[in-house]
């Protein structure tokens, strides 16, 4: 149980996917409620089915969305004096973010049951707590997070999303009204303050709530695929969103090197719009006979107990939830040292080798190297308890109930 008062604590984002980011607002609302507080779990229109699951303890709050012009309006009303740096990311683009036609529901919740604190994650769902506490006139305390390289993430997203190239200056202009402002490692932090051109001293660091105490029960559940048999050769796992920042690519090139050196699979879990593109290419390389993409699975902790290394491959990151689960499971690791995250959790390369990014030679010979000489299983299992929800759940807690008195409160090991 918590050492503080229960609260009235609400955790808002889009939830119309479930990632990384869902899985952890999920986890720490879970653990807020064990510790005795109201928990609403805030999402624009219909969940994602995983959230089918939620505990009764936590209230799920399905926000109704209005048109996208009364969205945009309640936008232009928080900030009347603000046009200009609202035009090109919210008003003028023809399709708005998909947060922004939930505004008024969002404010209507505010001033309906006034929570003591809103803890919101990802930019827009950010920008739209920030806007609805402004509209609504309530005093909850709001707290934003931001959990990617923000950065590096918008590089990306301005290639297809013409209302991102211009986020940044109206990111700059509202965050600052935020009670507090999280982000998930020390990378992103830095990266954040650079980037919008927040005092770096107003951030704080928490580590993500990932190692649940359900996850190494369900590592232990049998894989129903083949290639996993005890005698069958070792397999190199891939997991995440088939998307450009995740880089597979560049995985599926380092496999095809050591598919030449001896006997090897590769599996590649998750869905995205890049399955086709990424299917041609492993037929091009010859490697497609040993290369599996069966797309979501439930459960992804026992492919990573059953695996011989897991690869990250990312071009960026904020804090890598599966590379975490990864070392959790026992899994050994590979990973890009990609901005941000990978070189915070495996503190250098104490638990895992880092390699360079896009470089598909160097991932290779990690990837060898962790084959011929594997490290103790136990050793990555109690670093993965470094980012148990455990640890996470008390700094979140203080920080959305205003008793945190210095950022940067994540604790080395």
């Amino acid at each position: 149980m918590s050492t503080f008062r229960p609260a009235h604590l609400a955790l808002y984002t889009d939830f119309s996917t479930f990632g990384g980011v869902e899985r952890v607002l999920l986890n720490l609302a879970k653990a807020l409620a064990e510790r005795g507080h109201r928990v609403d779990l805030v999402l624009c229109g219909e969940a994602d089915a995983a959230l089918n699951q939620v505990p009764p303890p936590i209230n799920v709050v399905a926000l109704q969305s209005g048109p996208r012009w009364r969205g945009r309006l309640s936008v232009l009303g928080s900030h009347p004096t603000d046009l200009v740096p609202l035009l090109r990311p919210v008003v003028l683009p023809p399709k708005p973010n998909k947060t922004i036609p939930y505004l008024p529901a969002l404010v209507h919740y505010l001033r309906r049951e006034k929570p003591t604190a809103l803890l919101s994650a990802k930019p827009y769902p950010n920008l739209t707590a920030l806007w609805s506490k402004r509209q609504s006139g309530v005093s909850t305390r709001v707290v934003v997070s931001e959990h990617s390289h923000l950065s590096r993430d918008l590089l990306y997203k301005r290639r297809r999303r013409w209302r991102s190239r211009f986020i940044s200056p109206l990111l700059r202009r509202v965050y600052p009204r935020a009670d507090a402002i999280v982000s998930v490692s020390y990378g992103v932090a830095d990266d954040l303050a650079a980037f919008v051109g927040i005092p770096r001293e107003r951030i704080t660091a928490i580590y993500n709530p990932i190692v649940t105490p359900d996850l190494h029960a369900r590592a232990r559940a049998p894989i129903d695929h083949p290639w996993f048999r005890p005698d069958a050769p070792p397999v190199v796992l891939g997991i995440g969103r088939l998307v450009p920042q995740k880089d597979f690519p560049t995985l599926l090139r380092a496999f095809a090197h050591i598919r030449v050196q001896r006997p090897v699979r590769l599996v590649i879990l998750g869905e995205g719009k890049l399955h086709a593109e990424l299917e041609t290419l492993a037929r091009t390389l010859g490697i497609a006979a040993d290369v599996a993409m069966p797309g979501f699975v439930e459960n992804p902790y026992a492919y990573l107990a059953g695996a011989a290394v897991f690869a990250l491959s990312s071009a960026c990151e904020g804090l890598p939830t599966v590379l975490i689960e990864a070392l959790a499971c026992g899994c050994p690791v590979v990973s890009t040292d990609c901005p941000s995250g990978p070189a915070e959790i495996l503190d250098g390369e104490q638990y895992g080798r880092l390699v360079p990014v896009g470089d598909d030679a160097a991932l290779a010979r990690a990837i060898c190297a962790t084959l011929d000489k594997v490290p103790p299983r136990e050793r990555l299992i109690e670093r993965g308890k470094f980012f148990s929800v455990d640890r996470a759940v008390e700094q979140y807690e203080r920080l959305l109930l205003g008793t945190d008195p210095a950022p940067d409160s994540v604790v080395e090991p």
